[in-house]
């Protein structure tokens, strides 16, 4: 028998990055809802370098990916105007906006 999870439904706008915010929101995914990362174009989320470990065969960090599984991932540069703005959109449309700066 299939139960639906708690958060199923749920909307997250994840604006955090390296620990605290991305392990929170990790937890929130883990539970069902929907999580939409928002990393820094071009480098993405600090972590996706930190390591040692990294996933075997590849260069992708093990810590990321640990932080941040379950979630959906958008390039978005919030300190230019036009970022700004898409966060502005993206916000109304999510029950939680998390951030940690």
């Amino acid at each position: 028998m299939t139960h639906p999870l708690a958060l199923e439904g749920v909307t997250v706008l994840d604006l955090s990055r390296v620990l605290a915010g991305p392990w929170s929101t990790q937890i929130l995914a883990d539970l069902g809802a929907k999580v939409i990362k928002v990393e820094k174009p071009e480098t993405g989320d600090d972590t996706r370098i930190w390591g040692p470990p990294f996933i075997p065969g590849t260069t992708d960090a093990a810590y990321f990916a640990c932080t941040n599984r379950n979630k959906n991932s958008v390039a978005v540069d919030f300190a230019q105007e036009e970022g700004a703005a898409i966060i502005r959109a993206m916000a109304p449309k999510a029950d939680i906006l998390v951030e940690n700066f």
